[in-house]
């Protein structure tokens, strides 16, 4: 039985799980950084510690330290949230090999489908289409060429173990391929420790479209429906909502009922997303599998009433799924807008000292942050202060109610993607749903003109 649990992150992730914990009568530990050391998260965990200075490979990438504290601390399970360690295999091996419990799928598994070429082919064996492109990973030029010359132009050029939207790029012809992998493989290579490459056909005025599912580890997978993330910059999405207003309900079964199938073919267990592209037909391709918690579970959970946090822990713990696919009903319409600390104009990081912050309120809306009031954010970290999600009874009422709260937050001393998410909330291309993954490049003359506009 799960009686306490080490979180392995930081900010606002941190806080939502300990959250969780504290309703299930579950004792929290936090680690962090001296950047951290006066943060909202490290104050509400029952226990806390200091594990290093601020930069990642020093604190939140160091898995000895956090083993040693997780050991001392006694704990049953440490949940690794998004991002850090949250898909690193070697850290789920430590945990098993030191009798804790990794709060999420087996190493295997996060092995497997963290790199995108065995994750392709483990897909394509279990049902799912996939984009066409390369079969194997690309480490010389040679192999590149040929490759890029089958699949044809224009196509997206994507780190084998990548993520996050590091080391992808789009080639819209073979002038710009070398350069282009040379430049991705290095990049790939310092974040990831491996810098082979694929290349996949670019789906052109594609939608991105995930599946949340839930596995347990007695034979029950089902999936809580959509999330439409296409509002992306620099491949990282800004909006996200549920359900899609795109596809049908037809497509909505269909893609649902594929991610199941394929799930339980490679056995996987805890909370996890299968990512697909959407063409304008509704035809739909396997993008990636994100073994972890999604930044954009909330609205998820707004829309079935289930917390996918609490089935994690509940999951690892060797219960069975509390719900089965016919509880599973969509309710209203939900839309996520990412508060980002970073120029509006450019969409580069600004980090800075917040002298006011004040979140904006009310019965629809939900803010899941890391912060409650005047702080630093620091280069150190994804510049992220805060999530905002509202909940309409359908599209049109969550747009308004978006439209509302991001007029309400007042947020001084840095600059912030505020101005950004307003003018797409007003755009009127959003407001009919027009939003392939190119929305911000297609609209990217008005929105800086809007941008522009609202600061003055």
């Amino acid at each position: 039985m799960i009686k306490k649990i080490l979180i392995a992150n930081r900010g606002e992730i941190a806080l939502r799980i300990m959250k969780a914990c504290k309703s299930l009568n579950i004792q929290t530990v936090a680690v962090y950084s001296e950047a951290d050391q006066e943060s909202d998260f490290v104050n509400y965990a029952d226990e806390s510690y200091l594990i290093g200075p601020p930069p990642v490979n020093e604190s939140y990438l160091d898995v000895d330290k956090i083993i040693e504290v997780a050991k001392s601390a006694n704990v049953d399970a440490i949940h690794p949230g998004y991002g850090f360690l949250s898909e690193n295999s070697t850290f789920a091996k430590l945990c098993d090999a030191n009798n804790m419990i990794f709060i999420g799928p087996s190493s295997h598994l996060i092995e497997q489908m963290g790199d995108k070429v065995s994750s392709r082919k483990l897909m394509e064996d279990a049902g799912v289409p996939i984009i066409p492109g390369s079969k194997d990973a690309i480490l010389n030029t040679e192999d590149l060429l040929k490759e890029a010359r089958s699949v044809g132009y224009p196509l997206m050029l994507k780190a084998s173990a990548g993520g996050g939207g590091i080391g992808m790029q789009i080639v819209q012809k073979e002038e710009e391929l070398e350069k282009a992998f040379t430049n991705n493989s290095k990049r790939a290579n310092q974040f990831f420790g491996d810098g082979s490459m694929f290349i996949e056909k670019l789906l052109v005025n594609a939608r991105h479209i995930e599946i949340q599912l839930l596995g347990d580890h007695h034979g029950n997978v089902i999936h809580l429906y959509e999330r439409e993330c296409s509002i992306q910059r620099r491949n990282q999405k800004v909006i996200e909502e549920a359900p899609s207003t795109f596809i049908s309900e037809e497509t909505r079964e269909l893609m649902g009922k594929t991610a199941v199938k394929a799930a339980k073919q490679i056995g996987y267990t805890n909370a996890g997303t299968i990512e697909f592209l959407v063409d304008e037909d509704e035809n739909f391709y396997f993008l990636e599998m994100n073994t972890r918690v999604q930044v954009e579970h909330g609205i998820t959970e707004e829309v079935t009433h289930i917390d996918i946090v609490k089935e994690q822990i509940k999951i690892a713990n060797n219960q069975t799924l509390t719900v089965s696919q016919s509880d599973v009903k969509l309710k209203g319409h939900a839309i996520e807008g990412r508060i980002y600390a970073e120029d509006p104009v450019t969409s580069f990081p600004s980090p800075g000292e917040i002298t006011l912050y004040t979140e904006p309120t009310g019965g629809h809306i939900r803010i899941d942050s890391g912060i409650s009031g005047p702080t630093k954010i620091t280069h150190f970290y994804d510049p992220m202060i805060s999530k905002l999600i509202v909940k309409g009874k359908d599209r049109k009422e969550a747009i308004e109610l978006f439209q509302k709260a991001l007029d309400a937050y007042d947020i001084t001393g840095i600059k912030t993607n505020i101005p950004m998410l307003k003018t797409i909330a007003h755009n009127e291309a959003f407001i009919q749903g027009q939003t392939p993954t190119n929305f911000i490049e297609k609209n990217k003359t008005d929105l800086t003109k809007s941008i522009q506009e609202e600061l003055k």
